[in-house]
């Protein structure tokens, strides 16, 4: 029975759009591709199948119906920014299998993990340093940063259960790592993988952002909130116990224990600089993001850091490039038939009386708070960031501007609900964070974020000259 409901919504939706009449300036198919990409996303939230599964199978709608063409509807696969996202996947492969990032993460440990306080602050650091070169922010929370807090809570005989036990240090910790894991996310274009996603929709614009442009317009607030999140987090969500002292022993015990950097890890250090490098001077090398990250991943082939059977066996890759691949092609088509212009012209027409500030506010609240009706990033970026941009520039906001904050909500609003993102789910499947809690504290941290991203970060990007 949850199967037929979840797969009949989808399919109600998709009919009643597709038979609705077609606005004037949309081509005769736009409303028909408009409703086999409505039902296909919410086929993705609603989950009556695999992720991979539904995508094909809106895919094989599309083509059936002679609303597009099989070769449209296969050119999403072309995409760089989708094999972007791919490579990303298999670069955070690397500091798995390698246990880097599992090094990093107790060396800050040994420096900063006394208190409670300082623990949460190691573990922000360490998602920040592997931010940039992790695009898959469910691999760095999950495969990094978790593993790590889980063994440190352990510690301080903080499990699950009870509920005094969960409410020591693992709760607090757990719940931390997320909504700090948002803000990273946001920090870099290759730090989460709808950021890409956003940068191509935006170049539709005629908007170009670069790696670097969107790490430097979004360094301030960023900065600013990793300071914020753990310190309010200790506030409003505080563990029972604040001073870990055995936690830095526990760490140097772990760390002797690995003993020293292996070859692989050297080389993976290494790959990780050159990727940082490229990004940052891909403009002025003339390589661009998906060029460098699969000279990253040549490198790490040919030294055996990763073999093919490690890129074979990700399944988490291949699912993402079919869903990313019919996705990025339905999106296409719809901005070719005329259906984006269409609604962004719609929903500007809603709030074009009100100056372009208030208008621009409203805009991105809306965004915002409309991930709970989506329970991952990338699917409401791909179906909503072309359409509230455009409207955003359709209202005066400068472009680049306008293309920026609405990248940047792409990752802020991860954090609201358990089901909002890949590492929410890790966290809530910890069992450490209640439903309710985690609703209650993903608000809450989400008006900070709002508070110091609009308020810090507009000031920034206006000394940036970004608007």
């Amino acid at each position: 029975m949850p199967y037929l409901w979840k797969a009949g919504i989808p399919v109600l939706v998709a009919a009643v759009v597709y038979f609705l009449p077609v606005p004037e300036g949309v081509e005769p198919t736009g409303m028909r591709m408009l409703g086999i990409f409505l039902g296909t996303i919410l086929g993705l939230i609603l989950q009556p199948l695999p992720t991979g599964a539904v995508a094909l199978i809106g895919m094989a709608a599309a083509m059936l119906t002679k609303t597009e063409s099989a070769a449209r509807a296969l050119a999403g696969f072309a995409n760089t920014t989708v094999w972007l996202i791919v490579a990303a996947f298999f670069i955070a492969e690397g500091f798995l299998i390698t246990g880097l990032g599992r090094r990093v993460a107790l060396l800050f440990v040994t420096r900063l993990g006394r208190s409670t306080l300082g623990l949460s602050y190691g573990m922000a650091l360490t998602d920040l340093i592997l931010a940039p070169a992790t695009p898959s922010n469910t691999a760095r929370c999950g495969g990094v940063v978790f593993p790590v807090v889980a063994s440190l809570s352990r510690l301080e005989d903080s499990h699950p259960e009870p509920e005094e036990s969960r409410k020591r240090l693992g709760a607090f910790l757990t719940l931390t790592a997320l909504q700090v894991n948002v803000v990273t996310s946001a920090m870099f274009l290759t730090a989460m993988a709808g950021n890409p996603v956003a940068q191509a929709a935006a170049r539709d614009f005629g908007i170009e952002i670069s790696w670097g442009r969107w790490a430097l317009a979004a360094m301030v607030p960023g900065a600013v909130s990793l300071i914020a999140v753990p310190w309010v987090m200790s506030k409003i969500y505080p563990p029972t116990v604040d001073k870990t002292p055995e936690a830095p022993d526990e760490a140097r015990a772990q760390l002797r224990e690995a003993g020293p950097m292996s070859r692989h890890e050297w080389i993976m250090a290494a790959t990780f600089v050159l990727l940082l490098l490229l990004w940052c001077l891909g403009d002025f090398l003339d390589i661009d993001a998906t060029t460098a990250a699969f000279t990253g991943i040549a490198v790490l082939l040919i030294t055996g850091v990763l073999s093919w059977k490690n890129l074979a066996d990700n399944t988490s890759a291949w699912s993402t490039l079919v869903f990313f691949g019919v996705l990025v092609g339905m999106a296409a088509e719809l901005n070719q038939l005329g259906v984006i212009d269409w609604i962004g012209e719609s929903v500007a027409g809603s709030v074009d009386a009100l100056p372009w500030l208030a208008a621009f506010a409203i805009l991105t609240t809306v965004y915002f708070y409309s991930h709970y009706l989506f329970a991952s990033n990338t699917a409401h970026i791909v179906a909503m960031y072309g359409v509230f941009v455009g409207a955003a520039i359709a209202t005066g906001a400068p472009p680049l501007f306008a293309a920026l904050v609405f990248g940047f909500i792409g990752s802020l609003f991860g954090g609201l609900a358990h089901y909002s993102s890949g590492p929410a789910g890790v966290i809530y499947g910890s069992g450490y964070v209640k439903t309710a809690e985690l609703f209650r504290i993903g608000f809450l941290m989400s008006v900070l974020n709002i508070a110091i991203w609009t308020s810090i970060g507009g000031l920034w990007m206006k000394v940036l000259g970004i608007w």
